[in-house]
């Protein structure tokens, strides 16, 4: 398999899941539905858990249900301290920029979340670009659609060239029905939902020297 582009997501792929952000974040999510929608805590937990397993995000439930304000939205619940939760890490920026491949922040939060994050760990300039939710028009993991449309972002036309680490098993058993190399990242042990799990990003020479072999063409995975 020769692979030409590699798809990060940002949270809790970049960082720990330990790091508690994207908890803080949901909690955001919940103050904000509660003062638009005005119900009891319990039933705006419930109501986030259905949109987020329905539409992907919360976001996009809202925007199903409700003439929600997008930009409001986005800033409130990302509205954090993100120095308290993350921090630099040299080791993971060497690793990348020692990647190969071209390489792509594919995410459904928004720009300004993912340059924020980016910049605090130390990753800014590491990447292509960021492919954010408002980059696909509002399609997002594991809707099929966001795919395509981060794939014809990236100019890539053949999934099989492609590798996309996440970590939401959700998120990428849609990526490997379309023909992704789909690597878990922050879960030990196999799933035969994808190709592959690694504990941290910090593993990825160890679990995935394929990738830096010279001659590329010659790449199995």
């Amino acid at each position: 398999m020769h692979l030409k582009s590699l798809y990060f997501d940002l949270d809790d792929t970049l960082y720990p899941a330990s790091s508690g952000l994207w908890d803080a974040i949901r909690d955001r999510m919940n103050i904000y539905m509660r003062k638009f929608i005005d119900l009891p805590l319990a039933d705006i937990v419930s109501i986030r858990q259905k949109y987020l397993e329905q539409y992907g995000t919360t976001l996009r439930g809202l925007q199903a249900h409700y003439e929600v304000d997008v930009d409001e939205y986005l800033a409130f619940v990302h509205d954090l301290p993100l120095e308290k939760y993350i921090h630099p890490d040299p080791n993971l920026r060497s690793l990348i920029l020692s990647l190969p491949q071209r390489r792509w922040i594919f995410t459904n939060s928004d720009h300004n979340h993912a340059n924020r994050v980016l910049k605090i760990i130390g990753l800014e300039e590491c990447f292509e670009g960021i492919i954010d939710i408002r980059a696909i028009d509002f399609a997002c993991k594991p809707d099929v659609t966001a795919y395509q449309r981060a794939m014809k972002i990236a100019g890539d036309d053949d999934p099989s060239t492609c590798a996309i680490f996440d970590d939401s098993v959700r998120n990428l058993a849609p990526a490997r029905k379309l023909g992704f190399y789909t690597i878990l990242v922050g879960k030990n042990g196999s799933d035969p939902k994808v190709d592959r799990s690694i504990s941290s990003l910090h593993d990825l020479k160890n679990s995935l020297p394929e990738l830096w072999e010279k001659d590329r063409q010659s790449v199995k995975i």
